[in-house]
């Protein structure tokens, strides 16, 4: 929309411009010349009828091209090979006795690429330019739109914003790799990544890094979006059953499917464009984004789908379900912090899905006040009807192992 705005002005000034030299004569002076080059016994009038729709044609047209196109070595080409078909007109339809004034169009594409030049040279110009070198692909259409057509300036130096992370990894990779061919592996692997990319760019997420193993994306960054968390969680659920499709998909395929975890943290982080002039893309950094990652394996420790942070949480409540997993020690002040595992979004679990989801809070809390019994009894009432449930497994176990007399297991940036 901004590029169009800028065409409609820069067009309409070119077309008056061209249509004052037009009314004023001055190209008649010019045809004379031109007429008398061509060998002419007269020199005809060209007629307004033809004359106007292709310059007005060619004005906004050239201007259009000149600032929506990123590259300047482009703009220039399309520029000239206008200049060359109308130069190129002038001779073959003098050699059917037509005579054709070519001045007022070329004023058009000279000066529409001169105007549309300047402007993409500046700040609001060359934002396109800019986008798709930092951010490029790794966002959808619809949020490349509208980073377009921001008024907000680009703020590539750096800046601290509070944005969500979200990081989906395979934690099966040797076996795989192992019971499948190497063009198997990777076409399998390669339909993780490429289903978890493209499924959360399209739900409003920038792809800040996908390798071979996991894909990390960013909700409120580079497009502003006050509800980044809630988006965030949303989009992950809806993940975790596309994820579920595709493993399906491979299983028939190749008899073999990829174990996907998902963590979910919220916090100030720094955005910026990291790298260099050849390879420099939009990116996060600061121990959220870590922790993140942090969460997504400790996702193996709970037997859980996705793990989210007590920031998530926090600015999410509103939208999803959860239940609390553990209080872990993230900072080396040892302030005890919540994470949760998310369940649904709200107003999805039924009635017997939220029953069990109470009586895993409940006994959540016994077991944090040591209260053993009342905490199993409440866990096993927990359990889902098909009576596998990770994270009750999980703590039915470790209850038994703090009878037994050994020490609570706990997870630290050692073990993850």
């Amino acid at each position: 929309m901004r590029y169009l705005k800028v065409t409609i002005i820069l067009g309409l000034a070119i077309c008056l411009l061209v249509a004052g030299l037009y009314e004023a004569g001055v190209f008649h002076r010019l045809d004379v010349g031109l007429a008398r080059f061509l060998a002419k016994s007269f020199v005809p009038v060209p007629s307004r009828a033809i004359q106007y729709p292709i310059f007005v044609f060619l004005a906004f047209g050239i201007v259009w091209t000149t600032i929506d196109i990123p590259r300047h070595s482009l703009k220039a080409i399309i520029a000239a090979g206008a200049l060359l078909q109308i130069l190129t007109a002038v001779w073959v339809l003098n050699l059917h006795g037509i005579f054709f004034s070519p001045f007022a169009c070329l004023t058009a594409i000279s000066a529409a690429f001169i105007g549309g030049f300047a402007y993409s040279r500046g700040e609001a110009g060359s934002r396109k330019r800019v986008l798709e070198h930092v951010v490029g692909d790794r966002v959808s259409k619809k949020t490349f739109l509208a980073l377009l057509d921001s008024e907000k300036p680009l703020n590539l130096e750096g800046e601290r914003r509070e944005i969500t992370i979200v990081v989906c990894e395979i934690f099966n990779h040797d076996e795989l790799e192992t019971s499948l061919s190497a063009p198997e592996y990777v076409a399998l692997t390669n339909s993780f990544r490429s289903n978890a990319a493209d499924f959360l760019v399209e739900r409003g997420g920038y792809l800040d890094e996908c390798d071979g193993e996991s894909v990390r994306l960013v909700f409120g960054a580079p497009l502003h979006d006050e509800q980044h968390a809630a988006t965030a969680c949303q989009a992950a659920l809806a993940l975790a059953e596309r994820l579920d499709d595709v493993n399906r998909e491979c299983h028939a395929i190749w008899k073999q499917m990829f174990d996907f975890r998902i963590g979910i943290n919220s916090g100030e982080m720094v955005v910026a464009a990291y790298g260099s002039r050849r390879l420099g893309t939009l990116s996060v950094a600061g121990e959220p984004v870590e922790f993140a990652r942090r969460l997504c394996r400790a996702n193996l420790i709970y037997g859980s789908r996705i793990l989210v942070g007590t920031n998530s949480y926090g600015l999410a409540e509103g939208a999803v379900e959860v239940r609390p997993m553990e209080l872990i020690q993230r900072y080396h002040d040892g302030t005890p912090e919540e994470i949760y595992e998310l369940l649904a979004a709200k107003d999805v679990l039924g009635p017997e899905d939220l029953e069990r989801r109470d009586l895993f809070w409940k006994a959540v809390v016994y077991y944090r006040e040591q209260l053993w019994d009342e905490a199993l009894t409440l866990f096993h009432g927990a359990r889902g009807p098909n009576g596998s449930d990770g994270p009750v497994e999980f703590y039915i176990r470790r209850i038994e192992q703090l009878r037994g007399g050994l020490p609570a297991l706990d997870w630290s940036a050692a073990r993850l």
